[in-house]
């Protein structure tokens, strides 16, 4: 059958996210340090036992990372001192120096020009167990849906998701393509839904999985070729 839906994985596929992130946290400090001092000066590793203590709490938060942060905030907040509800409000207002940090990001150079050329022809799906939004970043015209693990409550490589995904696009498992970087998650995740599976890797790491991807990547650019040529099979 041919190819009709195609769904990419977002943070290191369609951008750098190392860097995103590492800014992203900076930018939680600065406000924290600006406005919260007693808070953020808390260690890493204060603030990851109180992740363990929310989430031995919360075991459904586990892929809701969004959630998951907001209440790591607030508990440190409240053990900061800061009294309900201004605790909330807070990590209300700390949160989102986070994530507005988070989408401050640029997509790889061959990202946008690859999506409108595959925009013409097929449907455009994300799979992502990462909290960006495709709206916020600038993407959001070039997908007819967008899934997040946190939203969802599953992340990859649970099947569940890419089986939401298929259901979204309307397409059967052996007309759909996911491409992403993560071998467990993408690759392994996509096989077992009965996807193919494209494994971008630009930097040429080793593949150390046991099932090979169907096909491995080092450009963007590579994909409406590629495509192109299953297409005529």
């Amino acid at each position: 059958m041919s190819i009709k839906l195609i769904t990419f994985d977002l943070d290191d596929t369609l951008w750098d996210n190392v860097p995103v992130i590492i800014n992203a946290e900076a930018s939680m400090r600065e406000w924290l340090a600006l406005n919260a001092s007693k808070v953020g000066d808390l260690p890493l590793e204060h603030f990851a036992s109180l992740r363990q203590q929310v989430l031995e709490r919360h075991p459904e938060l586990k892929y809701r990372i969004s959630i998951l942060r907001h209440k790591v905030l607030m508990h440190a907040f409240e053990e900061a001192g800061y009294p309900q509800p201004e605790a909330t409000q807070m990590a209300d207002v700390c949160y989102e120096a986070f994530i507005h940090a988070r989408h401050q990001l640029t997509p790889f150079p061959e990202a946008e020009p690859m999506l409108k050329a595959l925009r013409q022809h097929f449907l455009l799906g994300v799979i992502t167990n990462g909290n960006a939004d495709v709206q916020r970043v600038g993407l959001a015209d070039y997908f007819h849906f967008a899934l997040r693990a946190e939203d969802i409550g599953i992340a990859k490589p649970d099947a569940r998701l890419f089986q939401e995904a298929l259901q979204r696009g309307g397409v059967d498992a052996n007309q759909a393509v996911h491409i992403g970087d993560h071998p467990g998650d993408d690759i392994a995740g996509a096989q077992q839904a009965g996807l193919r599976a494209v494994w971008f890797n630009p930097t040429g790491k080793a593949w150390e999985a046991d099932k090979q991807p169907d096909v491995e990547i080092r450009s963007l650019t590579e994909l409406p070729g590629l495509l192109r040529s299953w297409q005529s099979r």
